[in-house]
């Protein structure tokens, strides 16, 4: 269960007693503190080194290096420039998000109660050595892994841990347990919910379980985010493009008998038409953008790549408490012994009465619950009350739930308590499984009992019966309570009974006889309201969804239907057949998490497992959690979601994404803004790329023909960094379409330029670089100089890149029904890009520096005529395209 071979506990005399102070300081130098190991802290420099691993950067560099070796310092300076502007950016968002994930990191215990020197004093948790006793009260978070030596009605939340949502006794001993050595081990991280106990320290720090999930999150993640995957393969043939179609200029030049320095130009120029050098800046804009948006949404975003990831989501391995559910014990539905059904609404206000009854007499049969809940605040341990316009609890957590309830009753636990002053009370032990309370009458002893059902039934002699007490029937109750605990309830049972005044000074087990059993009540965890509908969404957008939890599969099964997780019978799997098909190979694990819908008593490391497989399976991977014990899949995964609000700092420093306000429908929001950044993308690589292949295509057309260069290598960088740069960055930062979750997700081996990407991309590439060709070739053939031609040529581009920005507004639909001024940015940014060329041509170090001059208005209305085509072209390809899909979508 945990590593225990690292540190070994003291002796068990001298834990009793407690250290000394000398004894505690020989082992803190010896085992070190009691802390994990932080994370690296945020490094600018390493952060702006970073983004110069891309193969584009590299391309650009040499073009750089090229352009310095053979005079044309301006083009260098250039790129040098962008590439500086580009990093600075990319610096900026990463060096935010780590110092964001900084801040949230709050894991350790600060303090600790023991004994030291025979006295007890609080020290701080990291100071705690192996051996040390511990104090422990309920709401004390367990600072290091303990072993019991003491304990009275001791209860723990391990969900954090292990994901069972409920508290786990805890004591040197619990009767009927299999494993009584986890019954007396207390784990760091967990939370003391109820009682008093003492424990020695046994393992510290990296030794302890919480210790081994953090260093499983210490490993590597091998699975890379989409984008980044896409983009490097993107990146890589772009690179080799380049060095072939380089290598075909050089060639073909030498043959024509060119001299070196003319092909070094125009293998420069060429380099600086193919790389789309505003792309790295474009997509950190549109992921940037995105960030901002799902900021609004309460999903703050750690990892840029990640807002990409997680709308190429196609399944969601979600944990099932404090994630589908809201991680607070409620009392859900009321069973009366004829059977009557009481519901309690899981999220009411606590000061209105939300019971709803069935049955003819809904005042009786709201009287007789009000009866049983008054048995439920009366042996009662727990406290809920308000301060400041908050309701404050202390105490177990079923406990707690029973006073809400009766609080929605319209019960107080404080006037119960004057009306019937307490006499005597047995407090819960895991052995008798009740708790029970004597309280004072006028002339007799009230009894008021709660506990396991099959012990209050022995205990009851008689039942409340439509407000009539009659003889019991132990077998329709208990058939009662194994059905509600079929749907997941965990059920308990309450009576009341009386006995003589007289025996006030002798009250104890032996008077909890002949009581009248007054039903049932089922509590659990209940799904968040908002899970339904963003299940729906889900199914919708074709993202399937998994729960991964350590409840027992009865109450994950439950829970999954209430939350409108679609699944059968077939598809509930255990931890234990997990284990089983790990040990016969991988193919016959994938098999199992193809069908599974349901995981359930699954431990940490077999949530790793089962994402690993989820990945071979081909899917892209998101998962949720908020425990320590979801660290290691979140790591794992393609991108990690914490929940921000009940998340451990474990899971938030394991995670991309950190959902603020706990919410499930905050990522499906989330995968919406993650489709629309990866659609803003997909928008920036047709226009840069059909952009940059038809500046190639028009290179690659010059050289046979026996033309001169048709533009320079800087006019290329201003085209292409500058007049593009501007609308890319538009269409980068562009507002969602509304329809991102009208379809599946794409396929994960979708390359950036798929089918549909690289068709289009032909036909600008042809239709650009084939006109801008064509009007070089003629002018220079009708009498234009070789500047005049490249000052038009160069428009004319300006003019595609203008008609091409409209364009790709939206890949579907036509550019005459796209609202542009829904999008005003990206319709000031065509207008911008189009004054500060025409701008460009007037200022003259500027117009000096491009070549450039003024242009007649004839010039500038044929070329805008020229670069109208192109809206024929696309517009005949988006129509063509709804036709196919309308007919798929009818077939």
């Amino acid at each position: 269960m945990m590593n225990l071979t690292a540190q070994t506990p003291a002796p068990t005399t001298p834990a009793v007693i407690g250290l000394t102070s000398i004894e505690a300081e020989e082992r803190l130098a010896e085992l070190g503190p009691n802390t994990l190991p932080e994370p690296e802290p945020p490094s600018p420099l390493r952060d702006f080194l970073i983004q110069f691993r891309n193969p584009i950067i590299y391309i650009l560099l040499l073009a750089s290096a090229l352009s310095f070796a053979t005079g044309r310092i301006e083009d260098g300076l250039f790129i040098l420039v962008v590439l500086l502007i580009n990093a600075s950016i990319g610096t900026y968002q990463e060096y935010s998000a780590d110092r964001a994930a900084a801040a949230l990191r709050k894991l350790e215990q600060p303090s600790a109660r023991v004994i030291r020197d025979g006295v007890a004093c609080r020290i701080e948790a990291k100071r705690l050595v192996v051996g040390d006793l511990v104090l422990l009260e309920s709401g004390d978070r367990i600072p290091a892994d303990l072993m019991l030596v003491d304990a009275s009605d001791l209860r723990c939340d391990e969900s954090l841990l292990t994901g069972e949502s409920m508290p786990v006794p805890k004591g040197r001993t619990v009767e009927g347990s299999s494993d009584e050595t986890a019954s007396s081990m207390l784990l760091a991280g967990s939370l003391v919910t109820r009682g008093r106990a003492k424990g020695v320290v046994t393992a510290t720090g990296t030794a302890t379980m919480l210790g081994g999930i953090a260093a499983e999150l210490g490993r590597a993640n091998s699975s890379q985010p989409p984008l980044v995957a896409r983009l490097a393969k993107f990146t890589n043939a772009l690179a080799v493009f380049v060095g072939l179609a380089a290598l075909v200029l050089v060639v073909a030049g030498f043959l024509r008998g060119l001299p070196l320095h003319d092909l070094v130009m125009m293998s420069v120029g060429l380099a600086v038409s193919a790389v789309p050098e505003g792309l790295p800046i474009a997509i950190s804009v549109a992921l940037a953008v995105s960030m901002r948006r799902m900021a609004a949404r309460n999903v703050i975003v750690r990892s840029m790549p990640a807002v990409e990831a997680l709308g190429s989501t196609t399944i969601i391995a979600t944990d099932k408490t404090g994630t589908l559910t809201s991680n607070v014990q409620t009392v859900t539905e009321i069973r009366l012994p004829d059977g009557t059904d009481i519901a309690l609404d899981a999220h009411a206000d606590l000061d209105k009465c939300e019971i709803r009854a069935s049955g003819l007499d809904s005042d009786l049969v709201r009287e007789r619950a009000r009866r049983l809940l008054r048995a439920a605040l009366l042996a009662n341990e727990g406290t809920l009350a308000r301060h400041d316009d908050l309701w404050v609890a202390a105490g177990d957590t079923v406990d707690v739930a029973l006073l809400a309830a009766g609080r929605k009753a319209g019960l107080g636990q404080e006037e119960l308590n004057d009306r019937y002053p307490l006499a005597a009370r047995i407090a819960y032990e895991p052995e008798h499984k009740y708790a029970a309370s004597f309280h004072h009458g006028s002339d007799r002893i009230h009894v008021f009992v709660k506990g396991a059902s099959e012990v209050l039934i022995e205990m009851s002699d008689r039942m409340d019966s439509a407000g009539n007490v009659v003889e019991i029937d132990r077998a329709s109750l208990l058939a009662q309570k194994e059905e509600m605990a079929a749907r997941g309830l965990r059920v308990l049972a309450f009576a009341e009974g009386e006995i003589g005044a007289s025996l006030a000074g002798s009250l104890g087990h032996g008077h909890l006889v002949d009581l009248v059993f007054l039903g049932l009540a089922g509590l659990q965890d209940p799904v968040r309201p908002e899970v339904p509908n963003a299940m729906k969404d889900c199914h919708a957008a074709g993202v399937e969804v998994v729960m991964v939890t350590g409840d027992d599969p009865r109450t994950a099964a439950a829970i999954a239907r209430d939350a409108g997780l679609g699944f059968h019978a077939g598809q509930v799997v255990s931890g234990h057949d997990i284990d089983e098909a790990a040990r016969a190979g991988d193919q016959r694990l994938d098999e199992i998490t193809r069908e599974a819908r349901i995981y359930a008593r699954v431990q940490p490391a077999q949530k790793s497992t089962i994402v690993a497989s989820l990945i071979r399976n081909g899917h892209i991977v998101a998962v949720t959690g908020d425990g320590v014990n979801d660290g290691p899949a979140l790591k794992k995964a393609h991108v990690g979601v914490a929940m921000g609000l009940r998340g451990t700092e474990v899971a938030k420093e394991s995670a991309d994404l950190v959902v603020t306000d706990d919410n499930f429908a905050s990522i499906v929001a989330g995968i919406a803004e993650g489709r629309a950044a990866y659609r803003n993308i997909r928008k920036v690589v047709l226009m840069s790329v059909a952009t940059g292949a038809a500046e190639v295509l028009l290179f690659m057309l010059a050289l046979p023909f026996g033309l001169p260069m048709p533009l320079l290598p800087v006019q290329l960088l201003w085209l292409n960094l500058v007049t593009n740069g501007i609308q890319d960055v538009a269409l980068a930062g562009g507002r969602p379409e509304g329809d991102e979750l009208a379809g599946p997700p794409r396929s994960p081996l979708e390359p950036v330029l798929d089918r549909t990407m690289t068709r289009r991309v032909v036909q600008s590439t042809v239709v650009i670089g084939g006109a801008a060709f064509l009007a070089f070739q003629w002018m220079i053939a009708h009498g234009y100089g070789v500047p005049e031609a490249r000052n038009i040529t160069l428009l004319i581009f300006v003019m595609f890149e203008n008609v091409q920005t409209l364009a790709c507004s939206s890949e579907r639909r036509s550019i005459f029904s796209v609202d542009i001024l829904r999008n005003r940015f990206l319709l000031l940014s065509v207008l911008a890009a189009q004054t500060i060329h025409i701008s460009a041509m007037y200022v003259p170090w500027l117009s000096g520096t491009l070549g450039l001059s003024p242009i007649t208005p004839l010039e500038w209305g044929l070329s805008m005529l020229i670069a109208s085509s192109l809206v024929l072209v696309t517009e005949v390809d988006k129509f063509v395209s709804r036709r196919r899909r309308d007919r798929s979508s009818h077939a």
